[in-house]
C-alpha cells in the first residue's frame, strides 16, 4: 500500500511538474510583443541582420521596425543571401556568432541550419501560416512568384493560357521561352499533381514545343513586352503589374504558380537574443508583412495583401525538402529540356 501511495504521489508531482513547465513555455510563447521590447531594451540596441533584402525594399521597411521600437537600431548586413549564408557559417567556425538573424532565399536559410547554427523555434505569430510555409526553424517572410505570362498582340484572347499545364498544348510549339534555371515549375507540377511522373509528362510535352531560353527573368519579360516572344511558363508575376500600367501589351495569370521562399530565422547564440525574436516576431506579425507589402515586397502572410496583383490564387511552395533534393529535381529538368 505504501508503495502504491508513493508511486502515485510521484505521478501527481510529476504531472504538476509537467503543467508548470508547458504553462511557461506558453507564456514565453503568447509573450505580448512589447514585454519582449523591453527586454530588448536591456541588450545592446542593435540588431545584426543579415538580411539579403535590397536597399530601395529595406530603406522602406527597416525605419517602420526602428520608430515602432525606438532605441533598436538594425545593422543592415547587405549582401546577396548566398554571401550571408557563407559569412554566417565561416564565423561561427572561427568561433563567434555576430548575426542575429538570417533573411534570404530558403535554400540559403537551409545552408545555416544544417551546420547546426539556427534556433528551432517559431514565433507565436507562425500560427497564421500554413504548413508548407514554415518549418521548425524558418518561417516565410516573403515570396517570389513563377507563372505564365504572353504578349498580347501575339496571343488571341481565346488562347490565353490559364493553368501552367495549357502550354503543353502543341499550339504553342516554337512560342514559348523560359528561364533554364528554372527547376521550380517541375516541384510546382509535383506538388499539383503529388506525382513527379505525371509533373514529368507536363514538361515533356512542353519541351516539344521547342521552348527558347534565356538568362534573367527581366530579360524575359521584355522579350515578352518586344514582341519577341508569345508566351513565357517560367516567368515572375511581380515583373508584369508596372509595366502593364505603362501600357506594355503584356498579360498573365494568377489561377496558380511557383512560390519561391524569403525566409527568416533567428542563430543560436545570437549576440542579442531578445532583440533577434523581437524582429523575428514583428516581421511575421500583421503589422510588420504590411510594412514589407508597402515596401515593395510580397508578404507570406495569407491575410495579408500584396500592394500589386502577383499573388496566385493557388501557391505551390518549394519547401526545405524539396531544396534538399534540388539537384535531383535539377537533373530531370534539364533531361527534360536537354539543358546542359
Amino acid at each position: 500500500m505504501y508503495a502504491t501511495r508513493y508511486f502515485s504521489a510521484l505521478r501527481v508531482g510529476a504531472l504538476v511538474l509537467s503543467t508548470l513547465l508547458f504553462a511557461g513555455y506558453v507564456h514565453a510563447q503568447s509573450e505580448p510583443i512589447d514585454e519582449v521590447y523591453k527586454k530588448a531594451l536591456k541588450e545592446e540596441g542593435v540588431l545584426n541582420c543579415y538580411c539579403s533584402l535590397a536597399q530601395i525594399n529595406a530603406e522602406r521597411i527597416f525605419p517602420v521596425f526602428e520608430k515602432r521600437f525606438p532605441g533598436i537600431r538594425i545593422n543592415h548586413v547587405d549582401a546577396t543571401a548566398d554571401k550571408l549564408a557563407a559569412r554566417a557559417i565561416a564565423e561561427a567556425r572561427g568561433g563567434r556568432v555576430i548575426a542575429d538573424v538570417v533573411e534570404g532565399g530558403l535554400e540559403n536559410v537551409v545552408r545555416v541550419y544544417e551546420q547546426g547554427l539556427l534556433l528551432e523555434k517559431l514565433p507565436p505569430e507562425a500560427a497564421d501560416y500554413p504548413a508548407d510555409l514554415k518549418g521548425s526553424y524558418w518561417l516565410a517572410n516573403n515570396m517570389i512568384f513563377f507563372i505564365g505570362a504572353w504578349n498580347t498582340k501575339l496571343v488571341k484572347k481565346e488562347e490565353e493560357p490559364k493553368v501552367l499545364d495549357d502550354f503543353a498544348d502543341p499550339r504553342w510549339k516554337g512560342r514559348l521561352i523560359a528561364e533554364p534555371r528554372d527547376a521550380e515549375m517541375l516541384i510546382a507540377l509535383m506538388h499539383k499533381y503529388n506525382s513527379m511522373e505525371k509533373a514529368r509528362a507536363i514538361l515533356t510535352k512542353i519541351a516539344a514545343n521547342n521552348v527558347e531560353f534565356h538568362k534573367g527573368h527581366s530579360q524575359l519579360a521584355e522579350l515578352l513586352v518586344a514582341g519577341q516572344a508569345a508566351a513565357c511558363f517560367t516567368c515572375y508575376s511581380h515583373h508584369y503589374p508596372r509595366r502593364m500600367k505603362k501600357g506594355a501589351p503584356v498579360g498573365y495569370f494568377l489561377t496558380e504558380g511557383a512560390g519561391g521562399i524569403v525566409a527568416v530565422a533567428v542563430l543560436k547564440g545570437a549576440p542579442h537574443p531578445n532583440t533577434a525574436w523581437l524582429f523575428a516576431r514583428w516581421a511575421a506579425s500583421e503589422e510588420g508583412q504590411k510594412s514589407y507589402s508597402k515596401g515593395g515586397r510580397t508578404p507570406a502572410h495569407p491575410k495579408v495583401e500584396p500592394t500589386e496583383k502577383v499573388r496566385p490564387k493557388t501557391i505551390y511552395p518549394v519547401g526545405a525538402e524539396d531544396i534538399k533534393q534540388f539537384a535531383k529535381y535539377e537533373k530531370v529538368w534539364k533531361e527534360i529540356f536537354q539543358l546542359r
